[in-house]
């Protein structure tokens, strides 16, 4: 019973995690910007992510420190806030499909950077890896480059280095996440990167832009708080907490298909062999890293 809800969570988790591009680009399709989406989707997370942050604390056997507060504040700018906004960026030039594939290669990233940091190459079976997943990468590119939808090179650029700062993020949030649990560092980091996008936000917009938007970009915005941002987070933990880790991300992996087969029924994205044997390769790269690694 135990591991079917273990299974359930991550594949809910997945899904969730899956269907926000869906979400971003159903919403870009009302006119809005990147910058007002995201606040909007940090205003209607932070509540959440708040009482999240609260009960985890509750149950914590450890107190949150100072320097775990500078830790977190490092973390939410870099893992959620940049590397959100990056993402949004990167989804008003390239398909959610393209977005998903490239944004899933994070593993590989971790691995270059670990190897790069220890000064020690990686064995060759990581190689192989990393060779099928850009492979991967390069096929879903050559097919939107092919459809011509849009500007493929900026947005990809953008969607990568999303997933560069997501790697960082978790380099960085090991040890943290370790002595604070994975709960209490994703609610408080991601509180944190909510107040810096309603603060860019503040900077960039006025006010009262948050309010006038169509009530579709403000449904679009709440679901995609509640459904992808929220949900997945605590969904991803307890299926972690009751499969392990490494069970958890064999079904995330998952992800990129799931993401495909919705933006071609919801988006009318056109979905071709090179997208299926991109995503396929980029799935088998992924799970070879965690293997090798």
């Amino acid at each position: 019973m135990r591991r079917s809800t273990g299974v359930a969570a991550a594949v809910l988790g997945a899904v969730g995690f899956s269907i926000k591009a869906i979400f971003v680009k159903s919403a870009f399709r009302y006119g809005v910007d990147a910058e007002t989406l995201l606040a909007l989707r940090m205003l209607y997370s932070l509540p959440l992510f708040v009482l999240l942050g609260l009960a985890a604390s509750r149950r914590a056997a450890v107190p949150l420190t100072a320097a775990d507060w500078r830790a977190l504040l490092v973390l939410g700018a870099v893992g959620y806030y940049i590397a959100s906004y990056l993402d949004f960026l990167g989804l008003e030039h390239i398909s959610a499909a393209l977005e998903r594939v490239i944004l899933f290669t994070y593993p590989t990233m971790v691995v270059l950077f670990t190897a790069w940091r220890a000064r020690r190459a990686p064995p060759r079976p990581t190689w192989i890896a990393l060779l099928l997943c850009y492979a991967g990468v390069a096929l879903v590119v050559s097919h939107d480059l092919r459809a011509g939808a849009g500007h493929v090179l900026l947005g990809g650029a953008l969607v990568f280095a999303s997933a560069v700062s997501y790697a960082a993020y978790l380099l960085r949030a090991g040890p943290l996440l370790a002595r604070l649990g994975s709960t209490r560092v994703a609610a408080w980091g991601t509180v944190i990167a909510c107040l810096f996008a309603v603060a860019q936000f503040a900077l960039l917009r006025p006010l009262d832009a948050l309010v006038t938007q169509p009530w579709q970009v403000q449904a679009l915005a709440a679901a995609m708080a509640v459904f992808s941002t929220v949900l997945p987070v605590w969904l991803l933990s307890e299926a972690i907490r009751q499969l392990g880790a490494g069970p958890a991300a064999m079904i995330g992996s998952l992800g990129p298909v799931i993401t495909l087969l919705l933006a071609w029924l919801v988006l009318g994205e056109p979905l071709g062999l090179l997208q299926l044997l991109g995503a396929a390769l980029v799935i088998a790269g992924v799970r070879l890293v965690a293997v090798s690694a």
